[in-house]
């Protein structure tokens, strides 16, 4: 296993272990949210998303969830990032965060021919490898669809 491969390991198990905006927040203002389950693993993640009051910018993630380490280290990661937005530039457009879960959902879907850029998705470049474990995408991919359906919503 390469130096890469390790750092990567240990970043999925570290936001498994210790994630990252868990806790559904109360809903207050304009919040939705959606309920996604695995079925074939039994993963489950529930996350909630919060817009802003004129409904164009993300706000903030928070979610619950049970499942494995990818399922769950994915939702932190994801809650992560838009969290690291809110903080630098007060949060993430809707037409950005669609475009956020569509690069993932293409680098997931490339069977480890895509790499995610670490510059637009952080800790969740760690995520990258999973494209080559068909079985695994859709544990992974389970908050993003959670947040995709969400936002319309919200």
């Amino acid at each position: 296993m390469s130096n890469l491969d390790s750092l990567y390991q240990e970043l999925i198990l570290d936001h498994s272990k210790h994630p990252h905006a868990r806790g559904l927040a109360p809903e207050e203002g304009r919040t939705a949210t959606s309920h996604q389950h695995n079925p074939i693993c039994g993963d489950d993640i529930t996350l909630r998303a919060r817009v802003s009051d004129d409904g164009e910018t993300l706000t903030s993630v928070t979610w619950d969830g049970a499942g494995c380490s990818i399922s769950q280290a994915s939702a932190s990661m994801l809650a992560s990032l838009i969290d690291d937005r809110v903080e630098a530039d007060g949060g993430m457009s809707r037409e950005d965060a669609i475009k956020l879960i569509g690069g993932f959902r293409e680098v997931l879907r490339s069977r480890g021919k895509l790499e995610l850029d670490d510059d637009v998705y952080g800790d969740a470049t760690a995520l990258s490898g999973v494209s080559k474990f068909t079985a695994r995408v859709k544990c992974a991919m389970l908050a993003w669809v959670a947040l995709e359906d969400a936002l319309p919503r919200a």
